[in-house]
């Protein structure tokens, strides 16, 4: 069944994720200053199941702002601290020989990891190395781990929240395509306004304590993004989205600058993210059906990290979102 603006229930779940939207965004405005496109864009990420990387250098509350989120959607919240000495049963759990207070008979018993829980902050995730990074592949992409042969299910709904620093690369790792393939967006932050910075120091020099309240339930949030998979999409809107993503690979643009430029482009899980995140942005709009201008809107975070520019672009210092922008006016 698809979302229509004939089916009463789908109208009124609409005006109430719309709604939520716009209470959640005020409250983290309690705690955050600023920021409004990195908080709209990890609200769509959110709303449609996608898994985000915030970058930023230190003091842009990248951290503060995915641990205010999870204060206002009343769900489980679980903080890894990546560090180079990380294991990756430090991130999934660990199994332990326990002793059956009963029969006395020792057996293995699985202690659930961090990873456990509904929204995962991955602090500083390019510190820990490949091997535990890659611990987080089959949780980011089936939601789901395994351990010691056996399988475990996580808790829906379940989001990675990954920050980066990319200004310090000492004692850094790279974070594997794979990996980075997995996250539906990569947001950056800049630095805040003159204006925004002096409410910043304001309210973090004095004694005042803002607090969140929870807006949204878990169910609630499950059946918004129920909701968001029956949006509509017509087929010029996708068709919009695919063209802009095989414009991104060598062997299919005829852009010739873009020829020149690209090492590797995007795949088709682009194309997926681009349509999933207009049509979470109509709805948030109260709008029944994406439009272009919606995928437009997502480009720049969902191909930033999908592109891999060549050393003739790295030659004439061109980035992947210098790329992106050619690829929006072409």
């Amino acid at each position: 069944m698809s979302l229509s603006s004939n089916n009463s229930n789908d109208v009124q779940l609409v005006g109430k994720l719309s709604e939520s939207v716009i209470k959640i965004k005020n409250e983290i405005h309690k705690i955050i200053v600023g920021q409004d496109e990195i908080i709209e864009n990890a609200l769509v990420a959110l709303l449609s199941g996608g898994h985000t990387l915030l970058v930023g250098v230190p003091g842009l509350a990248k951290t503060l702002l995915i641990k205010t989120i999870a204060d206002v959607l009343d769900l489980g919240f679980s903080r890894i601290q990546f560090t180079p000495d990380l294991m990756p049963g430090d991130i999934t759990g660990t199994e332990i020989i326990d002793e059956n207070q009963i029969t006395k008979q020792r057996e293995f018993k699985f202690i659930r990891g961090p990873i456990f829980s509904n929204i995962i902050l991955a602090d500083e995730i390019n510190r820990t190395p490949p091997k535990t990074q890659s611990a987080l592949l089959e949780a980011m992409q089936e939601h789901n781990v395994t351990a010691m042969g056996n399988s475990y299910k996580l808790d829906e709904p379940f989001f990675v929240l990954a920050t980066q620093n990319p200004i310090e690369q000492e004692g850094t790792y790279p974070l594997p395509e794979a990996q980075l393939d997995r996250f539906m967006f990569n947001l950056w932050l800049d630095y805040p306004s003159y204006q925004e910075e002096i409410a910043i120091i304001k309210s973090t020099t004095s004694d005042v304590n803002p607090t969140v309240e929870k807006v949204v339930t878990k169910n609630e949030l499950i059946s918004f993004q129920q909701l968001v998979k029956r949006v509509p999409v017509a087929d010029n809107v996708i068709e919009y989205a695919i063209k802009k993503v095989k414009e991104t690979r060598p062997g299919e643009t005829e852009n010739s600058k873009l020829k020149e430029w690209i090492s590797w482009g995007a795949g088709p899980r682009a194309s997926q993210y681009l349509i999933i995140a207009a049509k979470t942005k109509s709805i948030m709009d109260g709008r029944y059906t994406p439009s272009i201008a919606d995928v437009k809107a997502s480009l720049i975070p969902v191909l930033r990290h999908r592109i891999i520019p060549n050393f003739n672009a790295e030659a004439d210092g061109i980035t992947s979102l210098d790329i992106i922008n050619t690829l929006m006016n072409d």
